[in-house]
C-alpha cells in the first residue's frame, strides 16, 4: 500500500536534495581554481559531519534515523565528488587518452585517471558498512553503497560508449577525461548497465511497497528506490540527445576568460 509519508515524501526529498546538491558541487568545481583550497576544507568538514550523521542515524530505529543516515551518506558522497572534481583525489594519469591505446592498455590508462578516487570510495563504503553492521537502521551505509554501485555502472558505460555526448558538467581542468569515453553508440556494456539499473529500481520499488505503510522500513526502501530511479534516468539520458548539464545551467559559471591551470 502506497502512503504519503512512507513513499511520496522520501522520493520528493531525494529528488530535491539530489538536484540542489549536484548543482552546488557543479558550481564549486567550475569556479576559479584559486577557490578550491577553501572549498575542499568546507567539503572535508561536510564529509566528517556526514560520517557522524550516518553513525547516529544507524543507531536510531526511527524514520528520523533513516533521514539522518540518508543525508549523512550524501554529505560523505559529496565530499568525495568535490575532491575528485577539484582534482584533489583522482589518479596518477592526468592527460588525454593516447590515440594508439587499445583494449586492455586503454582500460589501464582510463583506470589510472581515477583509481585513487575509486579506492577512496570503496574504503569509505566498507567503513560505513562496518560501522552500521548489526545496527538497527543501516540506511546511510546502504545509500552510500548504492551510489557507489550506480556510479560504477555509469563509468563503465561511458568508457564502453553511449549514444549521447556527455561531459558538460566536467570542469575545464578535467575535460581530458572525455577522451576516455567510448564512441557514441549503443554498446553492450551500456545496454547491460541500463537493464541492471532499471531492474534494481524495480526490485527496490517492490521492497518499498511491501514494507508496512509509513514505517521506517518503507521510508528507507523508498529513499533507495528514488536514488535507483535517478540512476536509471541518468542512463536513459545517456541514450537521448539531452545535454547532461541542461538541468544545472544555473549552477555553471561562464567559462570564458577563465584561467585553466
Amino acid at each position: 500500500m502506497v502512503s504519503f509519508s512512507g513513499h511520496a515524501v522520501p522520493m520528493v526529498v531525494t529528488l530535491l536534495v539530489w538536484f540542489f546538491a549536484t548543482g552546488l558541487i557543479a558550481w564549486l568545481d567550475n569556479r576559479d581554481r584559486a577557490t578550491f583550497p577553501r572549498a575542499l576544507m568546507m567539503a572535508g568538514a561536510t564529509g566528517i559531519a556526514g560520517l557522524i550523521a550516518v553513525v547516529v542515524g544507524s543507531n536510531l530505529s526511527t524514520i528520523a534515523g533513516a533521514y539522518i543516515g540518508f543525508i549523512g551518506a550524501l554529505m560523505v558522497w559529496s565530499w568525495h565528488e568535490a575532491s575528485f572534481l577539484m582534482g584533489a583525489v583522482a589518479g596518477p594519469r592526468r592527460e588525454p587518452s593516447r590515440p594508439s591505446a587499445r583494449g586492455w592498455e586503454r582500460f589501464i590508462d582510463a583506470s589510472s585517471t581515477l583509481i585513487y578516487h575509486e579506492i577512496a570510495l570503496a574504503l569509505t563504503a566498507l567503513m560505513l558498512l562496518s560501522l552500521s553492521w548489526n545496527a538497527p537502521n543501516p540506511a546511510g551505509a546502504q545509500v552510500f553503497l548504492l551510489l557507489f554501485a550506480l556510479r560504477l555502472c555509469s563509468k563503465l558505460a561511458l568508457y564502453a560508449g553511449v549514444p549521447n555526448e556527455i561531459g558538460t558538467l566536467l570542469p575545464p581542468h578535467l575535460q581530458y577525461l572525455c577522451s576516455y569515453f567510448g564512441p557514441q553508440r549503443f554498446s553492450g556494456t551500456f545496454v547491460c548497465s541500463l537493464v541492471a539499473t532499471i531492474s534494481l529500481a524495480c526490485w527496490l520499488g517492490a521492497q518499498a511497497l511491501a514494507a508496512p505503510a509509513s514505517s521506517t522500513e518503507a521510508v528507507s526502501a523508498s529513499l533507495l528506490f528514488a536514488l535507483s530511479v535517478l540512476g536509471a534516468v541518468e542512463h536513459i539520458f545517456f541514450a537521448l540527445p539531452f545535454r547532461d548539464g541542461a538541468l544545472w545551467g544555473w549552477a555553471l559559471p561562464a567559462r570564458t576568460n577563465r584561467i585553466n591551470a
